[in-house]
């Protein structure tokens, strides 16, 4: 079976080997880490602890438990690995200076995984959400390297898709040492796919333990100075955006300042690849407009729109929003997080595709803590949003108390890390 996957997985990578080519920084980066070329390091003569995460959202979302593993678990020298480009640049910046290391994730061949642990050496290994990568899980198992999934999380589309592998994929999830989930749901799945009951845990969404960005203050300020973002003129930020939602944020965006001349708007496409398309699509608008990744110019503070074309500043803009439209939820994506935007008191709104966060939005919507747009027929879309936008603009009590009854349902849940480290104690404390 591992051989066939490995199979597979080596065709898969030759089939796509001129995407490589094309987008050489996005998908070669790291390439020598990747092959298991990892860098010696000092771990000051402590075992390892290995913290894997995906991208950017789950980078984000391990800041709590990284800060907490270092002081729960002083004996370790912590490590952090990444799959993507910009969730190793984000890596870098936010546990670059207390993790002993930060490298790229190997590709999941069983000699390039062989490779990185015998470099790595870890102790023991942390998967952030939901990351099932046979070859890894076996092979750390096999070299007695116990696994946990952490803030773990399986959609209900995620576990149909198993199912037609189920004889291998229950090999693969019996290989993780425990499964420490989100919710109910998401440790029932996860025993549907073949986990014992036993090595199933809930801790609730590390994600709500996020702390406000008080390190981003500067940042902050920065932005705000540079385009000049004030009361007097409402920014509007469509954040974590994919296809074709700038066409419709733009479009609705007209719309708005026809009663709302004031308005501006801040589009901040989900991938980096995808700037110059989005950059395109903000000059065919006509709009006056700006962007991030530019020299500063006069031009920026008089802008209707900004692009917002870097990476890991999105939590800095949130402070500065009066509404906060979350991407990823008018197109059929599933949605990004709520809960950042949310905890800089912002007024969210999300479109209706977010199962991705089905349990998060349920929670928000059940408590009028943000707003999620209705299905709509192609081409209604821009108006309702256009309409949601101007009504909130026009009720300063309402989307106040839309961001308090967020900030309440934040305080609420808090305390999964907490419960994440006692979870996980038994596993750690025999170094």
């Amino acid at each position: 079976m591992y051989f066939i996957y490995s199979l597979l997985l080596t065709l898969g990578v030759l089939l796509l080997s001129p995407l490589f080519i094309l987008r050489r920084g996005k998908y070669t980066a790291g390439l020598w880490q990747r092959l298991g070329g990892v860098a010696e390091f000092d771990a000051g003569g402590k075992p390892v602890l290995w913290l894997h995460c995906v991208s950017v959202g789950e980078t984000q979302a391990a800041r709590p438990l990284f800060t907490a593993l270092l002081e729960a678990f002083p004996q370790y020298a912590l490590v952090v690995s990444t799959t993507t480009l910009t969730g190793q640049s984000l890596a870098q910046e936010v546990f670059g200076r207390q993790a002993a290391a930060v490298f790229y994730f190997p590709f999941d061949w069983a000699w390039t995984v062989r490779r990185t642990l015998r470099q790595v050496k870890p102790s023991a290994a942390l998967i952030m959400e939901t990351e099932l990568w046979p070859n890894f899980l076996r092979l750390c198992r096999e070299n007695n390297v116990p696994t946990a999934m952490v803030n773990g999380r399986l959609s209900a589309n995620s576990v149909r898709g198993y199912a037609r592998l189920r004889w291998f994929i229950s090999r693969v999830v019996n290989d993780l040492t425990l499964a420490i989930m989100q919710d109910e749901s998401d440790a029932r799945r996860i025993e549907a796919i073949g986990l014992p009951a036993a090595r199933a845990r809930i801790s609730g969404n590390i994600k709500f333990d996020l702390a406000p960005a008080l390190d981003e203050k500067a940042l902050t300020d920065t932005l705000r100075a540079r385009f000049h973002i004030d009361a007097t003129r409402p920014l509007i930020v469509a954040a974590s955006t994919h296809a074709p939602e700038e066409k419709i944020v733009l479009a609705a965006f007209r719309i708005l300042r026809e009663t709302q001349p004031a308005a501006r708007l801040l589009i901040a496409p989900r991938h980096p690849e995808r700037f110059a398309e989005v950059a395109a699509l903000v000059e065919k608008s006509r709009w006056q407009w700006s962007r991030r990744s530019a020299l500063a110019s006069a031009n920026d503070a008089q802008a209707d729109v900004i692009l917002l074309d870097t990476i890991g500043e999105l939590r800095a803009v949130y402070t500065l929003a009066t509404l906060v439209l979350v991407g990823g939820s008018l197109a059929p994506t599933g949605g990004h997080n709520v809960l950042e935007p949310a905890l800089a008191q912002a007024c969210v709104i999300t479109g209706p595709h977010t199962f991705n966060f089905t349990a998060i939005v349920k929670d928000f919507v059940a408590a009028d803590a943000l707003i999620q747009l209705p299905e709509t027929q192609e081409g209604e879309t821009p108006a309702q949003l256009a309409a949601i936008w101007g009504e909130l603009l026009a009720d300063e009590p309402r989307r106040r108390a839309l961001a308090a009854n967020a900030c309440a349902v934040l305080e609420k849940n808090r305390g999964a890390t907490k419960r994440t480290i006692e979870l996980l104690s038994p596993l750690l404390r025999h170094e």
